[in-house]
């Protein structure tokens, strides 16, 4: 425990900071600078490979070296990017001016040290600051999405796939508007969560990440004006979309736009992310329901209290944490998701700070999955107290019985059943005092007689297990 960790403004910095070091790498300021040196890099190659007399191709100990100061960057590397921030003001500026000085190391030999002070000026060539600002954070987001967001949706999708199976013949009693219904079971109520689930993973993986490379208004100003013989489309897709093993950033050039990138990828990725967590919500309030009812029980702790004056309680903070942190992420997701698509004229740079916050939306997000797995694997099943409501229950009878008497055409079926069942209190032995006076087929009347509200579940163990 340090100082900063309880003096930390953000909880995901301070109190949670341990739970979210994965998501830091990539999305902190220090994740930001390491994307920004890996472009500058790759266009710093590329150009050498452009064409142009004044650049001629960097040797293979150039490129490595350049590789390597994309491989091993560090948070000393940051920390040295702020410094020269301390006198530029202009963060970008500063990434250009120390890979201007790790071209120039004295560790490097001096023959290094001359081809790259030769094509010293080729670093940043053409670029505006957002040419290397939106590819990294469209890397940034392309590396969080893969490593870390998709992975814990993952973790939870095989999570409910196990608990849909596991409990698929458990009978349970639904309660549509908090009223008894039509009996389910445990495993068919995980199996609906986990479709919705995989759907919107789907949605979240399917979002193309974009990237644009075009100047100062999108236009290649700079670019023709240096050399108008390079086909610059052509050469900025080939940075963008070329895989890293290639050189390139494996992006999606976008082709049109004005200084920014215009956002809208990033508004469908946020959205996509925003309706992740609203199923999950949903999950968390729903089983926050199953527990005090007494259908899960949770599995102790040793040394957990669970209240500082009642000693009995076992609460059930994971979904509440859960709840709580996917709230907050979809309030900074919806506002990203609105307002970046939005710039004045050709740039304005009300984007720039909240897009800092990206970061923030994606560690509640991370925190909320790591919550909610916690919660489901502290999760017992308590048969017992299920069982034990649907004999309580008897009255959700009604609607097999008034749909086999209206197959048999027995006139008010409905309105017999209503009459017997609603809001009062109803026994077995009420129910199958009217079977037995109904004019249905005998073989129809054993049927309805079989049945229990534990019974009563339809096809749900089956389509449970199918999912």
């Amino acid at each position: 425990m340090n100082t900063f960790s309880v003096t930390a403004l953000s909880p995901l910095d301070g109190r949670y900071a341990n739970k979210l070091k994965p998501l830091q790498l990539l999305m902190s300021e220090h994740g930001f600078m390491h994307r920004r040196v890996q472009v500058e890099v790759a266009w710093f190659i590329a150009l050498s490979d452009a064409g142009m007399a004044e650049f001629a191709p960097l040797s293979q100990a150039a490129r490595q070296h350049l590789a390597q100061l994309v491989l091993a960057f560090s948070a000393q590397d940051s920390l040295a990017i702020k410094e020269i921030e301390r006198t530029t003001n202009h963060d970008v500026k500063a990434v250009e001016y120390w890979l201007k000085a790790q071209c120039q190391s004295a560790q490097l030999s001096s023959a290094l040290r001359e081809e790259l002070g030769s094509a010293n000026e080729f670093i940043h060539f053409a670029c505006t600051s957002e040419d290397i600002n939106n590819t990294s954070h469209a890397l940034q987001l392309q590396a969080a999405r893969e490593q870390v967001l998709l992975p814990a949706i993952d973790a939870l999708i095989a999570k409910l796939r196990d608990m849909a199976q596991q409990y698929a013949h458990q009978a349970m009693l639904s309660r549509t508007h908090g009223q008894t219904a039509s009996p389910t079971t445990v495993g068919k109520e995980m199996a609906n969560v986990l479709m919705r689930v995989q759907n919107a993973r789907q949605r979240i993986a399917a979002v193309v990440l974009l990237a644009k490379m075009n100047g100062a208004v999108g236009n290649y100003n700079a670019h023709v004006a240096a050399s108008a013989y390079i086909d610059w489309p052509a050469f900025t897709r080939r940075v963008i979309e070329s895989p890293t093993s290639a050189g390139g950033l494996g992006l999606v050039q976008q082709t049109y736009s004005i200084q920014i990138e215009p956002h809208d990828y990033m508004a469908e990725l946020f959205d996509a992310i925003a309706r992740t967590n609203t199923v999950l919500i949903d999950l968390s309030r729903d089983l926050w329901g199953y527990i005090a009812l007494g259908y899960f029980k949770q599995s102790l702790k040793e040394g957990e209290i669970g209240s500082s004056t009642m000693p009995h309680k076992v609460n059930p903070i994971d979904f509440e944490n859960a709840e709580g942190n996917l709230g907050v992420a979809n309030a900074l997701l919806r506002h990203l998701s609105e307002k970046l698509p939005i710039s004045r004229w050709q740039r304005d740079l009300s984007d720039s700070t909240v897009l800092r916050n990206m970061g923030v939306a994606l560690g509640h997000c991370d925190l909320a999955y790591q919550s909610l797995l916690q919660g489901l694997n502290k999760l017992e099943l308590n048969s017992q107290a299920l069982d034990a409501d649907l004999d309580q229950a008897w009255e959700v009878l009604a609607e097999p019985i008034q749909t086999v008497m209206r197959r048999y055409g027995v006139a008010g079926a409905y309105e017999q059943l209503k009459a017997l069942t609603r809001g009062q209190r109803v026994t077995r032995e009420d129910l199958h005092g009217l079977i037995h006076t109904l004019a249905i087929p005998d073989n129809e009347k054993q049927r309805l007689l079989a049945l229990t509200p534990a019974n009563y579940i339809g096809l749900a163990a089956e389509l449970a297990l199918k999912a």
